[in-house]
C-alpha cells in the first residue's frame, strides 16, 4: 500500500513538473509569436494554461497513458478556467481572481482525475501490465 501511495504522488509530482517545463518552454514562442500577449492578461493566462496543459500531455504521452487518460487529465486541468469565464463576465470576478483560483483549482481537479483512475496511477511502467491505448484495458507486457 505504501508503495502504490508513493508511485501515486510520484505520478502527481512528475505531471506538476512536465506542466512547469511546459510553460517554460512555450513561454518564448509566444513572446516572438505574440509580443504583447502580456498586456492582455485574461488571455496570457489562458495561454498559460494551454501551455501546462501540453506539458503534461506530452509527458503522459511519453509515460505511455492511454489517449483516454491524457484527454481527462486534459480537461481536467483547463475545466476551471473554463468555468471561471462565466463569473468574470458577469463581473462577479477580476480576471487577477480567474488567474489564482485557476491555478489553485487546477492542482486540485488534477488530483481528482488521478483519484478517479487510482489503479492507473499506481502501477509502474515497464514491470507492469501496461494499458493497451485501443482497448484501454491493461495487459501483461514482458519487462526488457
Amino acid at each position: 500500500m505504501t508503495r502504490q501511495i508513493i508511485r501515486f504522488a510520484g505520478h502527481y509530482v512528475e505531471m506538476v513538473v512536465a506542466m512547469f517545463v511546459g510553460m517554460g518552454l512555450l513561454a518564448l514562442p509566444w513572446m516572438l509569436i505574440w509580443p504583447g500577449l502580456r498586456d492582455h492578461p485574461l488571455l496570457d493566462t489562458l495561454v498559460m494554461a494551454a501551455d501546462m496543459t501540453i506539458g503534461m500531455a506530452v509527458w503522459m504521452a511519453i509515460r505511455r497513458h492511454s489517449r483516454r487518460m491524457i484527454v481527462e487529465m486534459s480537461v481536467a486541468m483547463v475545466a476551471p478556467f473554463v468555468v471561471l469565464l462565466a463569473p468574470l463576465a458577469s463581473g462577479a470576478i477580476a480576471v487577477d481572481t480567474l488567474t489564482t483560483a485557476g491555478h489553485v483549482l487546477m492542482f486540485l481537479t488534477m488530483l481528482a482525475a488521478m483519484l478517479l483512475r487510482r489503479q492507473d496511477y499506481t502501477h509502474h511502467r515497464g514491470t507492469e501490465p501496461l494499458r493497451n491505448r485501443q482497448t484501454d484495458r491493461f495487459e501483461q507486457v514482458a519487462a526488457p
